[in-house]
């Protein structure tokens, strides 16, 4: 049986990471539930949607949010980019998922060894960059490459780490809509990296009341 019911109510964003906590808990041990995932859940989906949080990461294929989290059908909303880069289409699903389906808690999800971040650290240090729409990728990543710099951080995981933080930043200073929720208690905004080794999920920042 899934913590997760699936209910309208708005449950605090504290017990929301509490669920997700204990799913990757569940996952770094190999004991999953696999919660929500049958025909019943299926069924009981098909008018609407209550997901208790939206996580937005990285596209990496080794960062499927769900499994890592041990949650299932209707329980997060997933927004996903190469390097978790914001931009309108991100924004937008942010805003929708926190003014219609109520989401009290946005998960920002890195994760180490991220090509991405790589592909902007290794462009910062030659002075170039990469052809095509990758360019658009490595030009909003980087700001966190420079601002880790600053802070004396040259490896990719520690690079990843401040990434995560400088995109939560990014997202409410960004969207007057999750600034407005943020500041008014209706969402928080927590940043996450993601151990491939270990499979371990560790909050590195937060924002709001969590």
């Amino acid at each position: 049986m899934s913590e997760h019911t699936g209910s309208a109510e708005r449950p605090a964003p504290a017990d929301v990471w509490e669920i997700l906590r204990r799913g990757n808990e569940r996952f770094v041990c190999g004991d999953v539930d696999h919660p929500n995932q049958n025909a019943e859940r299926r069924s009981s989906l098909t008018e609407s949607q209550h997901p208790m949080a939206v996580i937005f990461g990285c596209s990496d294929s080794r960062l499927a949010a769900e499994i890592i989290f041990d949650v299932g059908l209707g329980d997060v909303f997933v927004v996903r980019t190469a390097g978790q880069v914001i931009d309108d289409a991100v924004l937008g699903s942010l805003e929708f998922s926190v003014e219609e389906l109520k989401t009290p808690l946005i998960v920002v999800l890195g994760h180490d060894s991220c090509g991405a971040v790589k592909a902007t650290i290794d462009a910062t240090a030659s002075g170039t960059t990469p052809p095509g729409y990758v360019r658009s990728l490595v030009e909003r990543i980087t700001p966190s490459v420079l601002h880790a710099r600053r802070n004396g951080f040259e490896s990719v995981n520690d690079t990843v780490e401040e990434h995560v933080k400088q995109t939560a930043d990014r997202i409410v200073d960004s969207s007057r809509v999750l600034h407005t929720a943020m500041q008014e208690g209706r969402v928080a905004i927590m940043g996450v990296t993601y151990r491939l080794a270990e499979g371990r999920a560790d909050v590195v920042s937060s924002l709001g009341e969590v």
